[in-house]
């Protein structure tokens, strides 16, 4: 996985967006197991307590489960990762149109411009 962090929003919250993007595309599957704590932040190049924060924030909002002395798994529950999903798009969506709207565009225009990206 590759880590990207900005200035403009906690790491842990960096972390969280990229793991739950992680879960949803698959390259953390449903049931899989996470690589541990140490792993994931020497991997990312932050503080264990940092990652630590990331991932109980995770299993509280039931996109992962600990398992005690077996370690951290993705839920099986699919309905889960789909809301997440979903979430994280409208994220986007909504950073975009805030964008587009700065620009001057319309929301009907940038989604226009969506719909025929190929002419741009």
């Amino acid at each position: 996985m590759k880590w990207t962090f900005t200035g403009d929003t906690p790491i842990y919250a960096q972390l969280m967006d990229q793991l739950k993007a992680g879960i949803v595309s698959g390259e953390f599957p449903p049931s899989g197991r996470l690589p541990s704590v140490r792993e994931l932040a020497a991997e990312a190049g932050v503080n264990p307590n940092t990652m630590q924060r990331s991932l109980s924030e995770l299993e509280r909002d039931g996109l992962v489960v600990s398992q005690r002395t077996a370690g951290r798994f993705v839920t099986e529950d699919k309905d889960v990762i789909e809301r997440t999903k979903k979430q994280l798009a409208r994220g986007h969506i909504q950073t975009f149109l805030t964008a587009m709207g700065a620009l001057g565009y319309s929301r009907d225009q940038a989604v226009g411009l969506v719909n025929h990206e190929e002419e741009l």
